[in-house]
């Protein structure tokens, strides 16, 4: 199948920047400061029957609430950099920007890649502050919609840049004052600081004991918010949800 490359010319900056009129805010890493030694990652190569060269017909930005994902997790050396408040306390974290087709068989693996430089890794260990991480998402979705890691790296980063987070501290003390928080109530939340992203374009993403693990923006070929398609992964809008502050 034809193999869509919308990234010939940087992967339309413009079109990112315009994605949301907000001020962009980058406080969910609150103090990360890359540090001066970063491990290489290992090399993710697809296995048989994971190469998929699908068209696309839209995009996830994928946002990880790290306090929940980090639980448990402070001392795990892989999860150094995320966990253990070493180089930032975080909030929400960048999973990765996907490409999406008009069903559910995206594309994925679209080439073979090597291993990302170590200034690939420290531009962008704030914004997803896993190496092997960013190794995956680069192997996996990167190599279906870009050229070179920078224009995919710094797409994603503009998107996440743009995204303006509620005060999830709040959000997550209704649920003890007596009002239930719902997957409606957050992706609300979201549409209600962020203009031009309306609630139906935000899909919210729990764990097993109705934790908060993700929140997943919908959008069109043009980078633009739509309504999250049918097939996308998310809680029904009634459905509650409790939120980690951490320790």
């Amino acid at each position: 199948m034809r193999r869509h490359n919308p990234v010939q010319m940087g992967f339309a900056f413009m079109a990112v920047v315009a994605l949301f009129s907000a001020t962009p805010s980058i406080a969910q890493a609150w103090q990360c400061r890359a540090p001066k030694y970063l491990p290489r990652p290992a090399l993710e190569l697809p296995g048989p029957g994971q190469i998929r060269r699908t068209s696309i017909g839209g995009y996830t930005l994928a946002l990880s609430w790290s306090r929940e994902y980090c639980r448990g997790r402070d001392r795990d050396p892989v999860m150094r950099f995320q966990c253990s408040g070493e180089i930032g306390d975080f909030g929400f974290v960048l999973h990765g920007l996907w490409p999406e087709s008009n069903g559910p068989n995206y594309p994925q693996y679209c080439r073979k890649v090597g291993v990302l430089r170590r200034e690939i890794i420290s531009r962008n260990i704030c914004m997803t502050p896993t190496p092997q991480l960013l190794q995956h998402e680069w192997a996996k979705h990167g190599t279906c919609m870009a050229k070179t890691p920078d224009a995919y790296f710094g797409a994603a980063r503009l998107l996440f840049n743009a995204v303006q987070f509620p005060d999830m501290d709040r959000l997550s003390r209704q649920v003890e004052r007596g009002t239930p928080l719902t997957a409606a109530g957050l992706a609300q939340a979201f549409a209600d600081i962020n203009d031009g992203l309306p609630a139906h374009s935000v899909k919210v993403i729990t764990n097993g004991k109705g934790w908060l693990q993700e929140v997943r923006i919908c959008l069109g070929k043009d980078l633009k918010p739509r309504r999250c398609p049918r097939y996308a992964q998310g809680l029904a809008e009634p459905s509650a949800i409790k939120v980690w502050r951490g320790r």
